[in-house]
């Protein structure tokens, strides 16, 4: 679906599926209305028609059933991608993807290999309650032989999916409610983004702030402000939640010397807080004031919309926290 605007971020990453799935008869896809329904934000849309049901396959409501036999599926050969309709659903196939999909590459002796992508909606802003607002990349964060991915804009969207298909290792790919509608103009032709590396969205030279997925459009507003104020920041997508592309962070923090991360992930064992220890172990002595992590609160997200919006990190909080940065009040 194309509007006057560009391309819908949805439906970027439905023609990555699109394109991939024509490119390698061995891609399929599979999960709770993914076929003849369309997935539950439209992402495959239309596949079902077009591929068949043995590509395009319904589920019953097993998330643990259906990401077990997404591994099965490749180790003989196929190169699955599992929806879950909601990344909180993913929970009851933590088992699957930890120690089957995550593992089986290295407890085979690497005579088998796990080329998988899990996506889905996950992320807080829609009043979808606590269940279903989860920030599942800290949970999986630690688990071995998996890469993380986060997309936030349909350009890096399209291309990420495309590179997460072609890997030879499982990849969760974690994508926002409240992104799906954005609308950007894709670059001409194939692309594929490196599943890897950060993005510089904008070069600064007074402060860092890293973020990813939905707080990259909040950094962007709160900048806005702050250069109106004088104030320079560098901000950089990590895009990549593991590995994280420490290259391009130390470099950015060599030449500011401050850093802030922002997250919507939950403060306690976030991606922040590994963030933050890596660059204390890297970085320590390039650094002219303590890193500062904005995360979301410790609670369950609530279902009111004004109380949802508290828990997490808004502009003006960034705002506030780069001038005392600057000023040396933190």
């Amino acid at each position: 679906m194309k509007t006057v605007a560009g391309t819908l971020l949805f439906n970027a990453l439905r023609e990555a599926i699109d394109e991939e799935m024509a490119r390698d008869p061995h891609v399929c896809v599979m999960g709770e209305d993914v076929g003849q329904y369309g997935g539950s934000y439209k992402v495959t849309k239309d596949l079902y028609e077009k591929y068949g049901e043995l590509r395009v396959l319904d589920t019953p409501i097993a998330e643990n059933s259906f990401t077990g036999m997404a591994v099965g599926a490749a180790m003989t050969g196929l190169r699955p991608i599992v929806e879950g309709m909601n990344m909180g659903f993913l929970l009851l196939a933590f088992n699957q993807i930890s120690n089957n999909m995550g593992m089986l590459r290295y407890t085979s002796g690497g005579n088998f290999t796990i080329p998988t992508v899990v996506r889905g909606p996950g992320g807080v802003g829609r009043q979808l309650g606590a269940e279903h607002s989860q920030r599942l990349e800290a949970y999986f964060h630690a688990v071995p032989g998996i890469k993380i991915v986060a997309c936030s804009t349909p350009t890096n969207a399209k291309g990420l999916m495309k590179a997460a298909i072609r890997d030879n290792n499982p990849v969760l790919f974690f994508e926002h409610v409240l992104l799906y509608n954005l609308t950007e103009e894709l670059p001409d032709g194939e692309y594929v983004c490196s599943l890897d590396q950060a993005d510089i969205v904008r070069e600064g030279k007074d402060l860092t702030v890293l973020t990813y997925s939905r707080m990259r459009h909040h950094c962007l507003k709160a900048i806005d402000q702050l250069d109106k104020k004088g104030i320079d920041v560098e901000l950089i997508d990590l895009i990549s939640l593991k590995p994280f592309d420490m290259e391009t962070i130390t470099k950015s923090i060599r030449k500011t010397h401050r850093v802030i991360i922002v997250e919507e992930c939950m403060k306690t064992g976030g991606i922040g807080a590994e963030l933050i220890a890596l660059i204390n172990e890297n970085c320590f002595d390039e650094l002219d004031c303590r890193p500062i992590r904005l995360s979301s609160q410790d609670i369950p997200t609530p279902y009111n919309g004004q109380l949802e919006n508290l828990t997490i990190i808004q502009p003006h909080q960034i705002i506030e926290t780069a001038e005392k940065m600057l000023n040396s009040e933190v």
